[in-house]
């Protein structure tokens, strides 16, 4: 890949593949470095493709796969996930305030993962299994746990159908 090339593809893909690693980290910093690791690891691998879906796939694997190695090494647990960052006390805290983002700190890391790549990203099945390296089968699966999971957490935050007397 040439410069302008680098240069097009890291425009088309870096503020959403920022805000994947936001989502999925809930650390700013955290998702900044990252962000930079991924497409540093990208352009070392020399990976080459002509289809931009197929490359962006390919990086967000790379993202995603960064994103658990991090988690295991520093053998977070949910508890620490559910509560708020200091760092994010200033402008970051209207966007973690909501009551869907609380919810989401709910979710386990990879269910995070699973619930942005197909509702923020829009991406299929197919491409979410290529990004975490799952089946597309169990991509299914999975998200419906997350997804229910997550319907669950919102329910107890007032969100949801009404109760019907």
């Amino acid at each position: 890949m040439d410069e302008q090339g680098f240069r097009t593809f890291y425009d088309r893909t870096a503020r959403r593949l920022r805000a994947y690693l936001l989502g999925a980290s809930h650390d700013p910093s955290l998702a900044d470095d990252l962000l930079q690791e991924a497409f540093l690891r990208y352009l070392r691998s020399g990976f080459r493709s002509t289809d931009e879906d197929h490359c962006r796939n390919y990086l967000y694997r790379i993202a995603s796969n960064l994103l658990r190695d991090h988690f295991r090494r520093c053998k977070v647990r949910e508890t620490a996930l559910r509560e708020m960052p200091s760092a994010l006390i200033g402008s970051q805290a209207v966007d973690v305030r909501t009551d869907v983002g609380r919810a989401l700190l709910e979710l386990k890391p990879r269910q995070r993962q699973l619930v942005w790549l197909a509702h923020v990203e829009g991406a299929s099945h197919h491409e979410i299994g290529e990004v975490l390296g799952l089946r597309p089968a169990s991509v299914r699966s999975l998200l419906f746990r997350a997804r229910q999971r997550l319907a669950k957490a919102l329910r107890a935050r007032g969100f949801g159908p009404e109760a019907q007397p």
